[in-house]
């Protein structure tokens, strides 16, 4: 008798573009896509995930497929992470598919390169594989750090989703060098910041001047949630990924208060308390 295969892969949403740190910063955020793979002798996608396709044109069977044929493997998907929000759920999905098949038939594969290679960009695919926080450098491997003990967050998921494909081609091939320097200072501050755990230095650093200015037109009523980051509690505010969703950062303590005034204040949107994941993808045998 055969025993069959089966694993269990978590994997958490991420946020990327972090302030000024576009397609080079994200971090982990504590909202999981959890697949079970199971070699069962028939091919079937199950999930109660609304809009998710159920065929191989799924992204956890596309990922899986790329290190190994799917036939008679029964993929079951769970997800607390909200679809097309910008909060990673792509890079979840690949990241699942691809731990996935990496561990069940024990491949060694090069995951981060190949979730790259079928996400297109870094950050959000470096967060969910490394947890924590994440420095993503063109053509090298990402540089991960710890959160900062008690910094805690509130996400606002306005209801218009913004596709991916519109946000990038809003931005320009070059900038102007003075949005460039703006940044490259910002980013710096940032990372300092949140390397000391001084929240006064994560606040300056959030600043960025090259890409939420140039997709305001995508996600407005982001964009003022935003500026009003300090007026309702906030030490600052990032649009997540692509957007729409704005990710509020607090101190811990202050997040009581920074929910219930966003949820006052964004009423139209779908408010949640989230904490940064120290964790990455994490894959089980059963």
């Amino acid at each position: 008798m055969t025993l069959s295969r089966r694993r269990v892969v978590r994997v958490p949403a991420s946020s990327a573009n972090l302030g000024p740190g576009y397609d080079s910063l994200a971090a982990a955020l504590a909202l999981h896509l959890e697949l079970e793979v199971e070699e069962t002798g028939e091919f079937a996608v199950e999930s109660d995930v609304p809009g998710l396709p159920l065929d191989r044109g799924n992204l956890c069977v596309r990922a899986f497929e790329k290190l190994h044929p799917a036939d008679g493997v029964t993929f079951r998907i769970r997800s607390e992470i909200p679809l097309a929000a910008g909060l990673g759920s792509s890079a979840a999905a690949i990241v699942a598919g691809l731990a996935a098949a990496d561990h069940m038939y024990e491949l060694d594969a090069p995951l981060f390169e190949r979730a790259v290679e079928i996400e297109g960009h870094p950050d959000n695919v470096a967060a969910a594989i490394c947890g924590g926080f994440v420095i993503c450098a063109e053509g090298e491997q990402p540089t991960r750090f710890d959160p900062v003990p008690g910094l805690e967050g509130v996400i606002a998921i306005p209801p218009d989703p913004v596709p991916t494909a519109e946000a990038r081609a809003a931005l320009p091939e070059e900038v102007p060098i003075g949005d460039a320097v703006h940044n490259t200072a910002h980013a710096a501050l940032l990372v300092l910041g949140l390397a000391q755990g001084d929240l006064d230095l994560v606040t300056r650093g959030l600043a960025d001047r090259i890409h939420q200015p140039r997709r305001e037109h995508l996600y407005p009523r982001s964009m003022e949630l935003l500026r009003r980051a300090s007026e309702l509690g906030a030490i600052g505010a990032s649009i997540s990924g692509a957007g729409p969703t704005v990710l509020f950062w607090c101190h811990w303590e202050q997040t009581g208060n920074l929910f219930e005034a966003v949820r006052t204040a964004a009423a139209d949107c779908d408010v949640r308390r989230v904490q940064f994941a120290p964790g990455g993808a994490d894959v089980r045998a059963l």
